[in-house]
């Protein structure tokens, strides 16, 4: 009885594993959003996985949808109208010729945009701005520019509440006051960021040597449609600061504004909707359903009770190793199968677990930072792929881990030394 109750499981854990590695490796260059989804359907189809089940598993994903569509026409409507040349101009011209000062440049706005604006906002609206200030520099190698936009959304994700959405799902009901997560989460913070650019900076350091930054920099003047769509985005960061603090969902909020902006676009320049719907990464919506299917499936299988259980027994025979231990093994597992689905388990299972704040704290580092490792760690390293894909960029999965085994354990060790001991 047992080895018939196994084989299901297995055959489930096989189909979610080889659906995790096909959007890792992309065979035979297909989109990630083809394996999420074949693995999603091959579950129902074998049996393994009710559609009804299914269709909860996808409608579960609605609040991200809707974050993710709001932030990605934002990015589109800015980047049509002009907004990141024009923020592109005012980098370079501070940058004053030096590749190292455009560096910490970017690295500081994307510390930015993360906090206020999300993890996968800096992924979506920042990366194409970096990419146009490069172009506007006359930077040859565009990547250690990149590259930051990749890390510093994962590396400043825990600053607030809203500053990843995995954050909202790690506490769910149990969200601490915004005071209270400033008090246990800004030392951490404030480590990983600095360890993440110390890193970044002596890896790229070669490369911004050979980098030459232009200076003859032609004055780029917003136009108005432009000032409307920055507005749209300094807006909607603050309708996010007013969501959190009132422990609303994040995603129906960003979708009308972003819908709101995009409207307003176009009803100024009386038209362009269709170019504006036309590229759009719409493929990403497709991806993150089927990641939520095979979360659904998973948890079919027993695990959730399983790592509730087993965190229970620990946190009450170990607690101070279990709280380094939990944030370590979350981050690994966060690049076996993606930080979406690993946040959606670890939060379910502090939640079912009632485990202590130090440990909740440091199982929410390991959900935010341990992305950093690999190409498809979080949601928002592979919106970051196809933001740069877009651009004529690529990064190989061997190439970002060699740099993520570099980037992530320290900033990852530090910030739980942050939180556990001080």
């Amino acid at each position: 009885m047992g080895a018939l109750t196994l084989t299901p499981h297995l055959a489930t854990w096989g189909i979610a594993g080889l659906a995790t590695l096909g959007v890792i490796l992309r065979p035979m260059g297909w989109p990630e959003a083809i394996w999420a989804v074949a693995g999603a359907a091959l579950l129902v189809v074998l049996g393994l996985l009710s559609w009804h089940s299914a269709l909860d598993g996808v409608l579960k994903g609605a609040d991200v949808y809707l974050f993710l569509i709001g932030m990605m026409l934002l990015s589109e409507i800015a980047r049509k109208e002009g907004l990141f040349d024009w923020l592109a101009s005012i980098a370079v011209r501070h940058a004053k010729g030096s590749a190292t000062r455009l560096f910490l440049l970017v690295y500081g706005v994307g510390t930015l945009v993360t906090v206020f604006l999300s993890n996968d906002a800096c992924a979506v609206v920042l990366t194409p701005a970096v990419y146009a200030a490069t172009k506007a520099a006359k930077v040859e190698n565009p990547l250690p520019y990149l590259f930051i936009c990749a890390f510093i959304a994962n590396a400043a994700s825990f600053v607030l509440p809203i500053s990843n959405p995995a954050n909202l799902v790690v506490y769910a009901t149990h969200m601490p006051p915004l005071l209270q997560w400033l008090a246990r989460f800004a030392l951490p913070s404030l480590l990983a960021i600095v360890a993440t650019y110390a890193v970044l900076r002596m890896t790229q350091n070669s490369a911004l040597k050979q980098t030459q930054v232009a200076t003859d920099i032609e004055k780029v003047t917003l136009s108005a449609t432009g000032k409307v769509a920055g507005f749209g985005i300094v807006a909607t960061a603050f309708v996010l600061l007013g969501a959190s603090a009132y422990g609303l969902d994040l995603g129906l909020p960003t979708f009308i504004s972003g819908v709101a902006a995009t409207l307003l676009v176009l009803a100024i320049k009386r038209g362009g909707l269709v170019d504006v719907m036309k590229d759009v990464s719409w493929s990403v919506l497709p991806l993150v359903a089927g990641l939520f299917v095979l979360v659904e499936a998973l948890e079919t299988t027993g695990v959730l009770k399983t790592i509730a259980d087993t965190l229970k027994a620990y946190a009450q025979s170990a607690p101070e190793a279990t709280a380094w231990g939990g944030g370590v093994l979350v981050a690994v597992l966060c690049n076996l199968v993606n930080n979406l689905p690993a946040g959606l388990l670890a939060g379910a299972a502090v939640q079912t677990a009632d485990v202590s704040e130090k440990i909740a704290g440091a199982i929410l580092i390991g959900v935010d930072l341990g992305p950093n490792l690999s190409v498809t760690g979080s949601l928002a390293t592979i919106l970051w792929i196809v933001a740069i894909r877009r651009e004529g960029e690529d990064v190989g999965a061997f190439r970002f881990l060699k740099l993520g085994l570099l980037v992530m354990p320290p900033a990852l060790l530090l910030a739980l030394a942050g939180l556990l001991l001080v």
